[in-house]
């Protein structure tokens, strides 16, 4: 392989790169929790754009215990939101890494 190839090869590579770095910075993620009831929104690059709370989830003659089911079902969506954005970066990145 010649240098003008190498740097042929280099410059296709990055281009793989920023094309792949900007398909992420423009995909965003959806994760659930409670059967929906929680949704959290992830962009691309890890970052929660949105969270959705179903007022199905809050009991008004139960404030305490609402309270902590709505943490957990947030914590829950939040994680399978990062999940999701983990194995999209993961099928855009790695085949670069």
């Amino acid at each position: 392989m010649d240098l003008q190839q190498l740097l042929a090869a280099a410059q296709q590579m990055q281009d793989h790169l920023m094309s792949a770095q900007q398909e992420l910075a423009d995909a965003q993620v959806e994760g659930t929790s409670g059967g929906g009831l929680v949704k959290a929104r992830v962009n691309g690059q890890g970052e929660l754009v949105d969270l959705v709370i179903s007022a199905a989830a809050i009991d008004p003659g139960d404030p305490d215990e609402t309270a902590q089911t709505v943490a957990d079902l947030v914590l829950a969506a939040v994680r399978n939101a990062y999940s999701a954005v983990a194995d999209l970066q993961q099928e855009k990145m790695g085949p670069l890494a």
